[in-house]
């Protein structure tokens, strides 16, 4: 029986981290994953490469620029007669930068010495891993079993698509997330079950390529984990855009009809009816761990399914780790790959840690939402005493170079300390500059620590810095108005 320093289950972002940061360590490391290409390769990546953050974000990026050239580009002297989609070339741009990407991986994972196991791997009693191998050029699960063991293992199976008991699944009409990336043509009418973060970005694709787009939220408000400010403006301006929202909706059933789909649902106690051409269903994310242990192992998880761990990402079992998705917090693939790299340096006797107090989180929608730390209404019900800060993109010169004047960012701030307790952000390249507000709360930055911060001119970096001034009322470029 094969024996290796560690053993990492999963090869998405927070496994494939974990394995490379221990490799990088003299531990002898295997990881075993099983995504596999369509040529029956191995295909690292988890969900985020292969079947979520990555893909989305070249569709985001297509479709943003097929709606630029269609409604931007006048107003700078270019003018175009006719813009026309393919969207089967589209799609294989978009294949081919996770092709790229997943490569990447595997080729990191191979220089690092890793030894990798295309297959599924479930955790034993006594620390022995039990892995299916996959045959190489298929994509059958039946095949050879072998048990290896570790020193230390490291549980990160990631997530799958949530359910609905009641909206079941079919093979191209009611469909998951994945199915959403590769729709073969553009659906006329498309409903989106959930507003969340998946259905918001990928609503957002469909609608730049033609599509109609309504999203039914089961919550009467816009993304209530979102500063309400912000989510409130940002409702406005994706409804300018053309989404169509129904919030405060229960889904009852659906019906295939003519090659559609009958939604019916109730809204403010009112049976409802509405006939689409695809549905999706957004309704988030469940941790796969499903068939990731075995029970004589003694795992602990919650009712959810989630792996109990502590803040160090330890299990109840000595020795064994879990990380991403499959474990409590937001499922983010960059929280995953920090744990990953924490679990790794601990595991070889350093310090390491995850402050989970400034993670950023991003919405890619145009503009782009992103928020770190609390939000006002969570101060509010914490009875913390804040200052506030804001500042328009309209109001930055760079801003206005860029034809990108929407939304605006939002700095709060101790009412004592001046320390940054949160800080959120509705506009354009939001998830590039919420990275600096990231920094400054991990240094525990205080607003007048920003104010007298000197910032790069023109850029949109200065509506942070603006909205930091503005908290001790020093913002330059402001008129004085009631403050957000």
């Amino acid at each position: 029986m094969k024996h290796y320093d560690v053993i990492v289950i999963g090869g998405g972002p927070a496994g494939y981290v974990a394995a490379i940061r221990c490799a990088q360590q003299g531990l002898k490391t295997a990881c075993i994953d099983s995504g596999v290409n369509d040529k029956g390769e191995a295909s690292p990546g988890g969900t985020c490469l292969n079947v979520g953050c990555i893909p989305s974000k070249a569709l985001l990026e297509s479709s943003g620029l097929f709606e630029r050239c269609q409604h931007d580009t006048a107003v700078h002297g270019i003018k175009i007669s006719k813009v026309t989609l393919d969207l089967a070339i589209l799609m294989q741009r978009k294949q081919q930068v996770v092709n790229d990407l997943t490569s990447g991986v595997n080729a990191l994972i191979k220089i690092n010495g890793i030894d990798l196991y295309t297959g599924l791997g479930k955790l034993l009693a006594e620390n022995k891993v039990e892995v299916t191998l996959t045959h190489k050029n298929t994509k059958t699960r039946n095949a050879t079993k072998e048990e290896i063991t570790a020193t230390d293992i490291i549980l990160a199976p990631g997530s799958v698509p949530r359910a609905i008991d009641n909206i079941p699944y079919t093979d191209d009409k009611i469909v998951d997330s994945t199915a959403a990336l590769s729709f073969d043509k553009v659906p006329k009418r498309l409903a989106i079950i959930g507003a969340g973060i998946i259905g918001l970005e990928l609503g957002s694709v469909w609608r730049r390529l033609g599509a109609e787009v309504t999203l039914f939220e089961a919550s009467k408000d816009f993304l209530p984990a979102v500063d309400q400010a912000i989510a409130k403006q940002a409702c406005k301006i994706f409804t300018q855009q053309g989404l169509t929202f129904s919030f405060a909706c229960q889904i009852k059933s659906t019906e295939i009809k003519n090659n559609k789909v009958i939604i019916n649902y109730t809204q403010a106690d009112k049976e409802n009816s509405e006939t689409f051409d695809k549905v999706f269903v957004a309704v988030g994310r469940s941790p796969n761990t499903k068939n990731v242990f075995d029970p004589a192992s003694r795992l602990i998880c919650d009712e959810y399914g989630f792996i109990k761990v502590d803040e160090q990402c330890r299990t109840n079992l000595a020795h064994v780790y879990a990380i991403g998705d499959a474990v409590r917090g937001p499922m983010l693939a960059h929280k995953g790959e920090e744990e990953g790299a924490m679990v790794a340096d601990l595991i070889a006797g350093h310090f390491a840690r995850v402050n989970y107090e400034t993670i950023p989180f991003v919405v890619y929608t145009e503009p782009e939402i992103a928020w770190c730390g609390k939000t006002e209404q969570q101060l509010k019900s914490d009875n913390i005493d804040y200052k506030i800060g804001t500042f328009s993109f309209a109001s930055n010169g760079r801003a206005r170079a860029m034809g990108q004047t929407q939304g605006l960012i939002k700095t709060l701030a101790d009412a004592k300390t001046d320390r940054i307790l949160g800080v959120h952000m509705f506009g354009s390249h939001a998830s590039e500059l919420i990275s600096q507000a990231v920094v400054a709360m991990e240094f525990n930055s205080s607003s007048e620590d920003l104010a007298m911060t000197m910032f790069a001119h023109p850029s949109l970096s200065e509506v942070f810095h603006e909205s930091a001034m503005d908290v001790l009322d020093r913002a330059i470029h402001k008129a004085k108005a009631k403050k957000i």
